[in-house]
C-alpha cells in the first residue's frame, strides 16, 4: 500500500504544486485531501497554512468509485437515515489560558507588556491583568483599544468551542475607573434632564458601558432609557418617564419656589438687616445730642 504524503504551503494550490514537483508527477495523476484549509489569521496575524495528503492516482488502497447500479439504492438508505448532532466541544478547565496568544501579538506589537492571568470558576471568566510603561497605548481613547484586544483575544480562546468562556482584560484598574465616570455621567445627565423636562442623547458607547448607564438608572423613577442606532455609533437616550411626569413637574416648583422664599418671602432678609420701610431715619443731631 503507497502511503499518503502531507504537504504544507501557504495555500491549498501551493501545497499541491509543491506536491506534483515532489512527487515528480503532473496534478492529473495524483490525488489530494484538504486537512486544513489556509487561515488569514484575526487581523491578518498569525496566519495559518494549508495542509493536504496526496498520492499517486489508482495506488493500492485508494477509495474505488461506486457502480452506477448500486447508486440508487445508497442514495435511497441516505434519504432516511436522520442526521447525527454534533458532539460537543468542550475543554479541561485546568488548560484555558490565553497568555501565549497576548504574548505573541504583544511581541508583533513591539510592546513589552507583563501579562497576569487567573481563572475566575464563579464567572467563568479569565481575568487578565497587562503592566509596562506603554498602557495609555493599550488603552486608547476612551478603552477602544483595550476593548478590542479584549473581543480579539475572546475570539480566539473560544474558537472550535462549545463551552464559552469570557475573557477580561484590564490595565492600571481601567475599567473600574472608568465605570465610575460612566456612572458620575448617568447622575449628571439625568439631573439634566429631570430640572430642564428635555431629552439629553449621550455620545456612543460600547454595550458595556450602555448598560451600565441603563443600570444606574433604572432606580430613578423619573427617568426613563433606551438605546438608538446602530453599532459601533448606538447612543443611550435619556428622558423623563411620562407615567411621573406632573409628579416631577410638581417637585421641581416646589423646588424653586423653597429657592425663592426663605424667612419672609421674596426679598427674605427683610428684618435682618434688609431694608425696611418703616425703620425711622438716622438722626444724626439727636445722636450728638446724646
Amino acid at each position: 500500500m503507497e502511503d499518503w504524503l502531507e504537504v504544507e504551503d501557504k495555500t491549498v494550490q501551493d501545497a499541491l504544486t509543491q506536491a506534483t514537483v515532489t512527487l515528480g508527477l503532473p496534478s492529473d495523476q495524483i490525488e489530494y485531501e484538504v486537512l486544513e484549509e489556509e487561515k488569514s489569521g484575526l487581523l491578518g496575524l498569525f496566519p495559518k497554512p494549508a495542509k493536504i495528503r496526496v498520492r499517486r492516482k489508482g495506488a493500492e488502497g485508494a477509495k474505488a468509485e461506486p457502480k452506477t447500479e448500486t447508486a440508487a439504492p445508497v442514495e435511497k438508505e441516505t434519504e432516511t437515515e436522520k442526521p447525527k448532532a454534533a458532539p460537543e466541544v468542550t475543554r479541561d478547565i485546568s488548560s484555558i489560558t490565553v497568555k501565549p496568544f497576548l504574548s505573541e501579538l504583544f511581541k508583533v506589537m513591539d510592546v513589552d507588556v507583563e501579562i497576569k492571568e487567573e481563572y475566575n470558576a464563579e464567572e467563568r471568566q479569565v481575568e487578565v491583568d497587562l503592566s509596562g510603561d506603554q498602557m495609555g497605548m493599550l488603552i486608547g481613547k476612551r478603552g477602544q483599544t483595550l476593548d478590542a484586544l479584549q473581543y480579539l483575544t475572546s475570539l480566539t480562546l473560544n474558537k472550535g468551542y462549545d463551552d464559552y468562556v469570557k475573557v477580561k482584560i484590564d490595565t492600571e484598574n481601567y475599567r473600574e475607573r472608568r465605570k465610575a465616570t460612566i456612572e458620575n455621567l448617568a447622575k449628571n445627565v439625568a439631573k439634566k434632564v429631570k430640572s430642564s423636562g428635555r431629552t439629553s442623547t449621550l455620545e456612543p458607547m460600547n454595550p458595556y458601558e450602555r448598560r451600565i448607564i441603563h443600570a444606574v438608572l433604572q432606580e430613578d423613577k423619573y427617568v426613563e432609557t433606551h438605546s438608538e442606532g446602530e453599532e459601533p455609533h448606538r447612543k443611550v437616550v435619556v428622558s423623563v418617564n411620562p407615567e411621573f411626569a406632573d409628579e416631577l413637574r410638581e417637585k421641581n416648583r416646589n423646588n424653586r419656589d423653597r429657592r425663592r422664599g426663605g424667612y419672609g418671602g421674596r426679598g427674605g432678609n427683610r428684618g435682618r438687616g434688609g431694608y425696611n420701610r418703616n425703620r425711622r431715619p438716622y438722626n444724626k443731631d439727636k445722636q450728638a445730642a446724646e
